[in-house]
């Protein structure tokens, strides 16, 4: 540890990739740095994330940076200070969108319960083909048509018991191919 060499040679060091001279700015300067960020911010989280963020900065452009004499403690105070406005920017545009949302709005997704309504009508048509003439007729007639089970058997000139048979086989052939699919969209 270097505890007495001026902030000007710790620069040099730091620019020659001396990881104790970053070491010894890092624990001269984070107590300060972080008394700053904590008075200006909401939480102590934010107020650690920006020191951080310019140690970090400082590390990664140490070969580059340009600090003359000893103006490193006003650097990394006038960074700090940035870094708040930053963060008090990112606070505000937070507390916009949260003040624009209503606060009885629940997420709509009324987008992707159609899709998978017409999803699962889709599968539907292509599995009510796949019935037998009969029995085909009679669903759509009781489905789409909104017929009762006498006017299929007036129009058809079938009994009641048979336009039954051919909903419940229907309905049993449907079930059984829907369901992998209902399980899927659930």
């Amino acid at each position: 540890m270097i505890t007495q060499v001026r902030d000007e040679e710790l620069l040099a060091l730091l620019q020659n990739d001396d990881e104790g001279a970053f070491r010894d700015i890092y624990n001269r300067y984070w107590k300060k740095m972080y008394i700053v960020a904590a008075n200006r911010v909401d939480n102590e989280l934010d107020a650690e994330e920006i020191v951080q963020d310019i140690f970090t900065a400082l590390w990664v452009r140490r070969k580059t940076i340009v600090i003359e004499g000893d103006g490193l403690g006003r650097y990394l105070t006038a960074s700090v200070k940035y870094r708040v406005i930053k963060t008090l920017g990112r606070y505000a545009l937070k507390q916009n969108y949260l003040n624009a949302v209503p606060k009885d709005c629940c997420i709509d997704n009324s987008t992707q319960e159609w899709l998978a309504f017409e999803e699962l009508k889709d599968e539907l048509a292509k599995y009510v083909k796949l019935l037998p003439e009969k029995c085909q007729l009679v669903f759509k007639m009781s489905r789409e048509l909104g017929y009762s089970q006498k006017q299929i058997a007036i129009e058809l000139t079938i009994s009641e018991k048979t336009v039954e048979a051919h909903l419940q086989k229907a309905f049993k052939v449907l079930r059984s191919k829907l369901a992998s699919i209902l399980l899927t969209l659930l």
